[in-house]
Parts: structure tokens; sequence; C-alpha cells
């Protein structure tokens, strides 16, 4: 009897020792060896890996502060070659979004907008987790962002395409420091097809953003102006998707806050503004956001979930080739508070 017990104990320690070294290879040290290089081939290091990289950067390093750069300082940039278009990641996002679960089958509907940075989710938490990103992973507010679409999106469904993403420059401000990241997505025939620009902020205080309630549009006419009111659900969906529009460890937290009892959660901004350009889509007719295209969005006060917002939308001046931008405001239901402000141009 002991002997059959022993044996069995024998065999469960064996069994877990080989599925930890397993794991300690698979998620470790083979992710460790593939950031060696800049650039990679559909292979990527496990999320695992770069959470614990994440957690350990952001226990050692203070937020708000521009680390110095190493003598052997060289520009943090991350490429993933013959990538192929996530189709239940792609039906997911629509949904989440509010565009639709059989979004974008629809007839002369494209790819959205946003959907790119999606794929780029585990190339940004590399650059940001890289021994080289002279900021604290934890803490990054995005303040901005710029995109552009210089072919349609549906570029991507037609063979392997190339991701990147790059750190292009950081500034000192009276709040923090901000840093630029450049996204891009290029077609397997090597022409661009989607760029953008993340401006993500790291504080050096506990005060909102300075010029949160600063900068707010022009209120236009009324007659100008088109008013959708939508519900924000108590979760975003796609949570593991929208916490790179964040980059707060208390996304990381939520969980175990949501445990204790916390309600306290904030919607994330790149859902903020998916749902913006859904509605635009929406209304507006899908010509609006037809590559090609630009869209620049200034976000301000977080958003509270759950709650109900009022996106308003408004045609502005037009320039030379008589093309009219198009501009959007996200604010709190029933009161002046700003959440996403933007604007859609040719």
């Amino acid at each position: 009897m002991f002997a059959i017990m022993g044996n069995a104990r024998r065999s469960v320690v064996a069994a877990l020792s080989v599925s930890c070294v397993y794991l300690v290879y698979v998620h470790i040290y083979s992710s460790y060896k593939l950031l060696k290089a800049n650039v990679m081939s559909e292979r990527l290091p496990s999320f695992v890996f770069l959470y614990i990289k994440y957690v350990t950067r952001a226990l050692t390093r203070r937020t708000g502060y521009l680390h110095t750069a190493t003598t052997r300082e060289r520009d943090v940039v991350y490429t993933v070659l013959n990538c192929r278009l996530d189709t239940p990641l792609l039906r997911r996002f629509c949904s989440a979004a509010g565009y639709g679960w059989d979004y974008p089958d629809t007839e002369y509907r494209d790819i959205p907008t946003c959907f790119p940075e999606t794929l780029c989710r585990r190339l940004l938490l590399m650059v940001l987790t890289d021994a080289h990103f002279r900021l604290s992973p934890a803490g990054l507010f995005r303040v901005r962002q710029s995109l552009k679409t210089l072919q349609p999106v549906d570029e991507l469904k037609k063979g392997p395409f190339v991701l990147q993403v790059r750190v292009q420059e950081y500034r000192q401000s009276d709040a923090g420091v901000e840093v630029d990241i450049s996204l891009s997505a290029t077609s397997r025939t090597g022409c661009p097809v989607w760029e953008s620009i993340l401006t993500l902020l790291s504080k050096n205080t506990e005060r909102l953003y300075k010029n949160a309630h600063e900068c707010q549009p022009d209120e236009p006419a009324p007659e100008n102006v088109k008013q959708i009111e939508v519900n924000v659900p108590g979760t975003t969906g796609l949570q593991c998707v929208w916490f790179f529009s964040g980059y707060s460890p208390s996304r990381l937290l939520s969980l175990a806050a949501r445990l204790f009892g916390s309600r306290s959660q904030n919607a994330p901004s790149l859902w903020m503004l998916s749902v913006c350009l859904a509605e635009i889509e929406k209304h507006k007719g899908v010509g609006v956001i037809t590559a090609p295209v630009n869209v620049t969005a200034q976000f301000k006060e977080p958003l509270l979930v759950p709650g109900r917002v009022t996106i308003k939308i408004w045609e502005g001046n037009g320039d030379q080739s008589g093309t009219r931008d198009l501009s959007f405001h996200m604010q709190q239901h029933g009161s002046n508070t700003s959440h996403v402000m933007g604007v859609i141009s040719r």
C-alpha cells in the first residue's frame, strides 16, 4: 500500500517537474531568445513573459521621469513579418465597438480604422518593456492619437503583411513626459496601408492632466449638429485588447478590484474612439471614413462605466479642394464633461 502511494507521489512530482521545465522553456527562455532580434516572423514572445517584464519594470521605475539613456542606446523598434488577419478577433472587435457582429462583410464596408492597432497589441507591450524604453510602462495615459489609412484596410486580407511599432520621440511637459509611438501596417506588396501615432503621457503628479478642460471645440450652430446617445455597458468586452489603450496597472488589477467590490472602472480610450467612428459611419455613411483618410483625436476626462454618453458630429469648414472636415465630440450625457474630441479629414 505504502509502495503504491510512494510511486504515485513520485509520478506526480515528476509530472510537475516536467511541466515546470516546459513552461519555463516555452514562456521564459524562448521568449527571451526571441527578443534578441528586432525583426521576427510570425512567432512572438509569450504574453506571460512580457507581463513579467511589465511588472518588473513598473516596480523598478517611477512614473513621470525620463530615465537616462544608456551608452549603448538603440532605437526601440520591433517588426513582425508574414502577419495574417485574425478573423475571430476582428469579429469580436466589431461587435464590442458597436459595428455589429457581421461587420465588415456588409457590401462596400472596410475593416474598421482602429482595428489594426489591436493586431499590434503584443508589439506595443514589447516596446513598453524594452530595456531601452526610457519610461516606466505603468501609468501611461493616452492623450492624443492620429490615424491614417493610405489604402483600404481590407488590403490586409489579401495576404501576409508587416506590422511595426517604433518609439519616435520623448518630450518633457508640465504634467510629466510624453512619448510618441508609431504603429504601421504594410501590405504584401510593400505599400503602406495604415499608420498611427500614439502620444502617451507618463504623469509626475496625481493631478489630472492640466489641459483636460481646455481646447474645447467651438460649438457649431444647433442645426448643424447630429447628436447620438450611446449606452456604455459595465464591461466593454475584449478586455485583453482594450487594456493596451490605457497602459495603467489598474487594468492588470481590475479583476482583484472587482472581487473587493470596486465599480469605478474606466472605459478604455481605444474603445471610446472606436465607438465614435462606428457611430459616424452609421449616421454619415461609409464614404466619410473610406481610405485615404486622416483621423486625429484628443483624449480628455476618463469615462466611468457603466454610463451614458452623447456623441456630437458636425461638418467643419471646407478646404481648397472643396472637401469638408467632420468633427466629433464624445461627452458625458447631461453634462459638459469631455471624453474624446476629434476630426476626420482628407
